[in-house]
């Protein structure tokens, strides 16, 4: 490697761990519409009645096997970081997604708090640049943190030189 070539280092933050409990009750919900919808239909069509909560049951361990295991993983391996230059986010596993959105690029900070954010006193983080590939989200965070991490993007990206386009 040449000199004054950097490294790409991991990001150095981990979400706020009521993210596990907010991934899980996404995961839990998204399991449990499905499975009443099946149980529903088996109460009421004798003829399918088998087959039909069969699925549902296979959908309902499923489900929970989901709900125990993901969002542990998910913790796992998201990670974020802002320095004075950019914001960093890495996500996934299998298919990692690094995403580098440097300050003088950034148009607007915006934070999120959806209805089960709001309950697990997490948010998210929007950060818009003119990436054909879209926002860069700090999901799981706390949701003060957001704020002050909001702020103090809107500072830096304020002081910092560039176009943001």
């Amino acid at each position: 490697m040449g000199e004054g070539v950097r490294r790409l280092r991991p990001p150095n933050n981990t979400l706020d761990e009521r993210a596990v409990g907010w991934w899980r009750a996404q995961c839990l919900l998204a399991a449990l519409v499905p499975v009443a919808v099946l149980v529903v239909l088996g109460v009421f069509i004798a003829p399918a009645r088998g087959w039909l909560l069969g699925t549902a049951a296979v959908l309902a361990l499923l489900g929970l096997a989901c709900t125990a295991l993901i969002p542990v993983w998910w913790f796992r391996v998201h990670r974020w970081e802002v320095t004075d230059e950019a914001v960093y986010v890495r996500t996934g596993f299998f298919r990692q997604e690094w995403r580098i959105a440097p300050m003088s690029r950034i148009q607007t900070v915006d934070t999120v708090r959806g209805p089960l954010e709001q309950l697990f006193r997490l948010s998210t983080v929007i950060v818009t640049t003119a990436s054909s590939k879209g926002a860069v989200h700090l999901r799981g965070l706390d949701h003060e943190l957001a704020a002050d991490l909001a702020e103090r993007l809107t500072h830096i990206t304020g002081a910092t030189p560039g176009d943001a386009t």
